[in-house]
């Protein structure tokens, strides 16, 4: 982008009589703004589309027939074992009545099972979802973004039990763990899992909360625009409800640039 940062009086007076006679010539390439400007009916067109369909999503599974999978999610495991069963189900303390996910994985080794959204893409998101599973039971289990199938994944898992939290990134179906802490969980049913990916000029970051309070930060960027979705790992049973989704980041401002 050119800037010009000076002009000389003789120069500043010509390009005002230009313009009061409505032509501008300019001499070499034209210059040209990196932001396309939007009107306020389009700004207000764009962001009434996003609420309706697009990456601002909500699944509470209330409407979704009991014993099938998730409509509009596809599931995968990351190593040559039995796919995970997958579930609606209702639940009596479901955070959003009456339905959850139950995901029941039987690996007999190491691996991820997904359970990912159709159709979403995210670059920077932000995503949330309730968590529970019944005393004693074994395992873990989270969220996923920036996935591109099972082996190539970021995600991030809980495991009430032993209360540990994870962040992992998979990539070639190799994980490798970016991530990981000791945490202490509200005395409630249900916890919440958040995960943000925001960048600042050339860094990415993505940061991990458990009910309400951050828990890990870590800085990658070997995955960009993925899905989103959910993830137990190893022999795990876990319940899922309330899977939230929003993008952080937009290449298109919601405002024109201020002129200098």
């Amino acid at each position: 982008m050119i800037r010009l940062s000076y002009i000389g009086g003789q120069t500043l007076a010509t390009l005002g009589l230009l313009v009061a006679a409505g032509t501008v010539v300019m001499a070499g390439p034209s210059l040209s703004y990196g932001v396309q400007r939007e009107t306020q009916e389009e700004k207000a067109a764009n962001l009434k589309q996003q609420a309706k369909g697009g990456l601002f999503q909500q699944w509470a599974f209330d409407q979704e027939p009991i014993g099938g999978l998730p409509h509009g999610f596809v599931q995968a495991v990351s190593r040559e074992e039995p796919l995970a069963e997958w579930v609606v189900q209702r639940h009596p303390t479901a955070p959003s009545p009456p339905n959850v996910v139950v995901a029941s994985s039987g690996c007999r080794q190491f691996c991820y099972q997904v359970l990912l959204a159709e159709g979403m893409q995210y670059e920077y998101p932000d995503v949330s979802v309730r968590l529970h599973a019944s005393p004693g039971t074994a395992g873990s289990g989270g969220v996923v973004i920036g996935a591109r199938d099972a082996n190539h994944f970021y995600g991030a898992t809980v495991d009430l039990a032993t209360q540990q939290v994870r962040f992992v990134r998979l990539s070639g179906g190799v994980a490798t763990i970016l991530g990981q802490a000791t945490i202490t969980l509200k005395p409630v049913d249900w916890h919440t899992l958040r995960v943000q990916r925001n960048t600042i000029i050339s860094k990415d970051f993505i940061e991990v909360f458990v009910d309400g309070t951050l828990v890990l930060s870590v800085e990658d960027q070997t995955l960009g625009l993925g899905q989103v979705g959910f993830v137990v790992s190893d022999k795990s049973t876990m319940l899922f409800d309330s899977l939230h989704a929003i993008p952080l980041f937009s290449h298109r401002p919601l405002s024109p640039p201020p002129a200098y």
